[in-house]
């Protein structure tokens, strides 16, 4: 998703938009930008930093449009966006005759959820399980640069404070029940996977791999392909199903040990929200892979209110985050309840079936070469 390799193509092959870029006649900007144009009536080009962070072309410690990359990639600074904070009014909304509304919050998707989450405090971490799944842990004030293959990030800036944060995604989260009832039409609709996954007991030594698109972080193999590992002739559908379910909460634990790496913190909780937040039984077995309490809010559209917060925050509905945190309620807290052998025996079996999914995409790519 970073754009500035997107953005030099179209310069580059679109007629005439290198001479309108020259001419002020171009802005260029991520969703948010678009957005803030079109509420504005075209008054305000405006980013925040979280965004900016996401564009390849901006430079995450002195918080400025970097000159080295605009000048690798050939892009002019006069078609970028202003950079704001991400709380605090940076234009108005125009678009309701008569009503001038500030526009007062913006921040990136992911690093919205973690806001919403009030993951606030350096070593806090939130899991967003989509079709993919998201996780974000705050650093507080150093850009950690990541030695476990995760990506470095502005989170947010408020009152001249930057908050930076490791993120790491996992390509096929929820997706994976999706390919469960689509593919091999085990179920019908996507919540009758718990239903399933609880007639057994367990995988029973089955474990699914799902890199139907690769392995995102901190794997990085845009090589490797799905696979099923550990099959007897016992294995029915139930074991399948469990196996899928479970590669959901693997991933995001490899995701989680990767950051407790990179930034020595201590994980006290994981903060979960999303789609697949509802399956009981995947916040439960990830809870036991974690040995740490895994909790679910009351209001799991946390991207929603991450953006809301930012703009209370910075239109004085919230005085400061000391007094917005009392707006974040728990709706269930799931407590690990697996002994540390069993753990290990299984985490051991996930890591055994993801280094030959590797080796298996290894051989490939050789081979085609």
């Amino acid at each position: 998703y970073f754009s500035a390799t997107k953005l030099k193509w179209i310069l580059d092959h679109t007629p005439g938009a290198r001479q309108k870029a020259a001419a002020g006649q171009l802005a260029f900007g991520t969703i948010d930008s678009w957005l803030i144009y079109k509420l504005s009536k075209g008054v305000v080009h405006a980013t925040d930093v979280s965004n900016a962070s996401r564009t390849l072309l901006f430079n995450i410690h002195t918080l400025t449009w970097d000159a080295e990359l605009l000048e690798l990639f050939d892009i002019p600074a006069s078609v970028l966006p202003t950079v704001y904070p991400s709380s605090g009014p940076i234009g108005e909304c125009s678009v309701i005759p008569g009503v001038r509304i500030p526009i007062a919050g913006v921040a990136g998707d992911q690093q919205a959820a973690l806001f919403g989450q009030l993951c606030t405090e350096e070593g806090m971490v939130k899991n967003t399980y989509g079709t993919g799944c998201f996780m974000l842990m705050n650093t507080g004030q150093q850009a950690i640069q990541s030695k476990n293959q995760l990506l470095t990030t502005v989170a947010w800036q408020i009152n001249g404070k930057t908050t930076y944060a490791l993120e790491g995604s996992v390509f096929i989260g929820g997706a994976v029940v999706q390919w469960l009832r689509d593919e091999l039409k085990v179920i019908h609709s996507a919540p009758d996977i718990e239903k399933l996954a609880a007639t057994v007991k367990s995988s029973d030594g089955v474990y699914v791999v799902p890199a139907f698109s690769g392995l995102g972080a901190p794997y990085w193999n845009a090589h490797a392909r799905g696979a099923l590992f550990g099959l007897t002739r016992g294995t029915n559908h139930a074991h399948i199903a469990r196996a899928a379910l479970d590669s959901i909460a693997y991933q995001s634990a490899d995701l989680l040990k990767a950051m407790q790496a990179d930034a020595a913190i201590p994980i006290r909780e994981l903060r979960v929200d999303g789609g697949a937040t509802a399956n009981d039984m995947l916040m439960q077995f990830q809870a036991d892979l974690l040995d740490c309490n895994v909790i679910r809010p009351v209001i799991t559209e946390t991207t929603a209110m991450g953006a809301a917060f930012l703009a209370g925050l910075g239109v004085g509905v919230w005085k400061n985050q000391e007094e917005l945190s009392k707006q974040w309620k728990a709706a269930r807290i799931f407590n690990p309840a697996l002994d540390a052998a069993k753990r290990n025996v299984l985490v051991s079996g996930w890591q055994r079936a993801v280094r030959a999914t590797i080796a298996w995409a290894d051989d490939r790519a050789e081979e085609a070469n």
